[in-house]
């Protein structure tokens, strides 16, 4: 049996985990972006967003770890947790469901951190040293959509999590 304090424990980091990875997309994809847009020129637009995205990936992933430990936790301590991949209840579809759309985000978050940040860091270097980058819009447009596609995942995810504890 799982004490009450490391539950608890596991309780708070995951909900502070989750607020700050989709709460960081959110305000950055709601408030950073459009404001932005409407008030920088495209050299210092590009810099704002490969400069948040450098910062806020480490965080990001450090979220990521936090939520696999302590989803780990919390799944193993929940009473309708009937073993790997044994999908007999309503609660097990939704975990299910949300492992693999979490799966689905780890994958999207890998091609941000690791194809687009370096695309648009050397799009941003060249710009700096005067030198056209055609690639720059594409990079800023699929590096929005990627992020959009999270915060669209982790609203869902958050809805699996609400099906899961009403079950």
């Amino acid at each position: 049996m799982t004490p009450v304090w490391a539950l608890s424990l596991a309780y708070w980091m995951h909900m502070l985990a989750t607020v700050t990875w989709i709460g960081g997309l959110a305000v950055f994809l709601l408030f950073i972006i459009p404001a932005a847009q409407r008030t920088l020129d495209a050299s210092a637009y590009a810099t704002l967003v490969e400069r948040f995205q450098a910062r806020f990936d480490a965080l990001g992933w450090f979220s990521v770890v936090v939520l696999l430990g302590s989803g780990m936790l919390q799944m193993s301590a929940n009473p309708n947790y009937e073993g790997f991949l044994a999908v007999n209840n309503s609660w097990a579809v939704a975990i299910l469901t949300k492992h693999i759309l979490f799966v689905v985000m780890l994958g999207v978050s890998a091609w941000l951190t690791w194809g687009v940040l370096p695309a648009l860091r050397r799009a941003v270097l060249l710009q700096a040293h005067g030198k056209a980058s055609p690639e720059m819009p594409v990079l800023l447009r699929r590096g929005a959509f990627l992020m959009r596609l999270n915060l669209i995942l982790g609203v869902v995810i958050l809805a699996l999590t609400a099906l899961a504890r009403a079950a």
